[in-house]
């Protein structure tokens, strides 16, 4: 069989490995105070992500793939709506934003600077 799998397959580019993408579990209310020191020297995203969602589980992905440049100049943050709804009400209260999911929100100089939701996320030109 490996034959056959080796004749079928030798002219397919091997995929290349995939990387961990770097997100920081938003677990706690306690971290957005973390949140605003970090965004004194970074940029700092936050992800809110719904787990049952299949629009939200596409924008996370998409958004995964455009953010592969400059990935040491932010800090991101993954916020799992289902398992920690309550610290979404936080980040409305703190940020002055309303809850959305999915939603990214900029975090700088301690204050959220932009946020979108659903495909807006894909077109906020976060590079």
């Amino acid at each position: 069989m490996s034959i056959l799998k080796n004749l079928f397959n030798s002219n397919k580019p091997e995929k290349e490995p995939q990387i961990p993408f770097p997100w920081k579990s938003l677990t706690s209310a306690s971290q957005l105070d973390e949140i605003v020191e970090l965004s004194k020297t970074k940029t700092v995203l936050i992800f809110k992500h719904s787990t049952r969602c299949g629009i939200s589980r596409m924008v996370l992905s998409r958004f995964e793939e455009n953010q592969i440049e400059n990935q040491e100049e932010k800090v991101f943050y993954y916020l799992d709506l289902l398992n920690f709804r309550t610290i979404s009400d936080d980040i409305a209260a703190r940020f002055q934003v309303f809850h959305q999911s999915p939603q990214l929100l900029v975090i700088k100089n301690g204050a959220c600077v932009a946020q979108g939701s659903h495909y807006d996320i894909l077109e906020m030109g976060i590079k």
